[in-house]
């Protein structure tokens, strides 16, 4: 066993991290206490709204956010205002593309978030340093491209219905991974308007499909945004 590393879960622990329910989860897990304890110094915990921007597109790179806990949504905007939503993150993902001198795409909250912001150059220097901090980060950056080509297939082959149920099945394990059973219970990080957007279809058509699966006795939903999937094994199959 190798002494010099010690678990995340020590008295080592800046005050700072102790906090965090995703550190051993997501990059921090990757660093030795004297890492974290140096990285902490630099780090802020912020809080932050929904539909507040944390980084545009094409705006200069000085930070990253690695998400501790709600959703943020990734869009990119053409020239005559359009936008598409192209992706979500959530806890423990790091926020930015590594590297970039200017973001390729606008990160806002879609849901109240909390955030731990990483100054760019001090992530950079410890993941040149720490091979494990560096897989780690690999890692995510391949599983976002699996999950884009997924939602390639969602958005150019599923019908309406298959749709939002990918989308509600995406964000349903994602909110929660290590959840047991065949319910889930959360709350929609997106409106109407932005599922649609993100799925490719109106308002009215999604707001049908909502209407099935609860009809259907897949889902309930309560105040418009919270959903309890009563029958995960049932919206995994209308996924196509």
């Amino acid at each position: 066993m190798d002494i010099t590393r010690r678990d995340i879960h020590s008295l080592d622990i800046p005050v700072l991290c102790k906090s965090c329910d995703v550190r051993h989860k997501g990059m921090c897990g990757a660093l030795a206490p004297e890492e974290l304890l140096q990285l902490s110094r630099q780090t802020r915990q912020i809080e932050q709204p929904a539909g507040t921007e944390l980084v545009g597109e094409s705006t200069d790179v000085d930070a990253y956010d690695n998400v501790m806990s709600g959703v943020v949504k990734l869009s990119k905007t053409l020239e005559d205002g359009r936008q598409q939503i192209i992706g979500l993150q959530f806890a423990p993902d790091l926020v930015g593309r590594l590297y970039a001198s200017e973001s390729p795409m606008t990160a806002e909250a879609a849901s109240d978030i909390t955030i731990c912001r990483v100054p760019k150059a001090t992530l950079e220097r410890l993941v040149e340093r720490n091979p494990v901090l560096r897989k780690r980060l690999m890692d995510q950056a391949l599983r976002e491209l699996d999950e884009a080509r997924d939602w390639m297939v969602t958005l150019g082959r599923k019908t309406a219905a298959e749709k939002v149920a990918s989308l509600l099945l995406l964000i349903a394990t994602h909110l929660d991974p290590d959840a047991r059973g065949e319910t889930r219970v959360f709350d929609l990080p997106m409106s109407r308007l932005d599922i649609a957007d993100y799925l490719g279809l109106t308002i009215e058509t999604v707001s049908r499909q909502f209407s099935r699966l609860k009809s259907d006795g897949i889902i309930t939903i309560t105040a418009n945004r919270h959903i309890e999937i009563v029958n995960l094994a049932r919206l995994k199959k209308r996924c196509g």
